[in-house]
């Protein structure tokens, strides 16, 4: 059952959610969702679909995506494939969640999916943990936030064939790992999670 209950939602606080996508995935960026909506404000059948996009199959969050972005504030921001493997992708993941909260300009609490806090902003920020079902709005931006980076790798799939991107989206499964081996890395995937795998013509240096 999702975990918001429209009864109780004047319990849920008006806060900034923040969650990522794509932390896992062996090529692409890292995507992160930042939104803010006053729960006693949006439409109860709404906040009663929210969860974790995980828990959400991708045609209900084609629908629930576009009525978040038109019931609160919506900020997207990205770590790109090159900052990944300069600085490691928790880095990335943290300075593309600064962004995206920044991009909000709101004067309001942050919290975050995970364990790790973001630094650098100017309003008090909490990570908590299994965020994307116990605070709506980290919900609503793991949904917004898988359908932006799932788009993105629909695209990058019909320009680089070879690894199935349109079904997993950049995550190893089996007929990823297949091109891998076959094609090597395309100018998109991480080198740091793909050290075992040859570069298959591609300009790694000029990749993102």
């Amino acid at each position: 059952m999702p975990p918001f209950d429209p009864a109780c939602a004047a319990d849920y606080p008006a806060v900034i959610g923040c969650d990522e996508v794509g932390r896992g995935a062996l090529c692409g960026p890292v995507v992160v969702a930042a939104v803010w909506f006053d729960p006693i404000a949006i439409p109860p059948d709404l906040l009663a679909r929210l969860d974790d996009s995980k828990r959400v199959k991708e045609p209900l969050r084609e629908i629930l995506t576009p009525l978040i972005r038109a019931q609160g504030r919506v900020a997207v921001a990205a770590g790109s494939r090159a900052l990944i493997d300069r600085v490691n992708v928790r880095v990335a993941t943290l300075d593309a969640m600064r962004r995206a909260v920044l991009r909000l300009a709101l004067d309001a609490p942050v919290l975050v999916d995970g364990r790790d806090a973001v630094p650098g902003l100017p309003q008090p920020c909490r990570a908590v943990v299994g965020g994307d079902r116990a605070v709506p709005q980290i919900a609503a931006a793991s949904i917004v936030a898988k359908t932006f980076r799932d788009a993105l790798m629909r695209v990058l799939a019909r320009r680089h064939p070879h690894y199935g991107w349109e079904r997993n989206v950049g995550y190893g499964a089996p007929v990823h790992l297949a091109g891998l081996r076959t094609h090597g890395r395309s100018p998109h995937h991480r080198l740091s999670f793909t050290r075992a795998y040859g570069d298959g013509g591609a300009n790694i240096a000029g990749a993102d």
